[in-house]
């Protein structure tokens, strides 16, 4: 698994970081998403893929 964002659709609203806190962070100064690891191990990927699913901009990709 690997993940993809479009900081450019992040309307920084912070779904990701409360689905999987491990992969997902946002910046100080604007919010935006940031990605602590892109490769997440096995066990957080059922809650990357619901950050994917509750972002509100659709900002996140998942390769498999």
């Amino acid at each position: 698994m690997k993940v993809v964002v479009d900081e450019d659709k992040c309307v920084a609203a912070g779904q990701c970081v409360s689905a999987a806190m491990d992969v997902f962070d946002q910046r100080e100064e604007d919010g935006i998403v940031v990605v602590l690891d892109e490769n997440p191990p096995t066990e957080l990927a059922d809650d990357v893929r619901n950050a994917a699913a509750v972002c509100p901009a659709l900002a996140i990709r998942i390769e498999e």
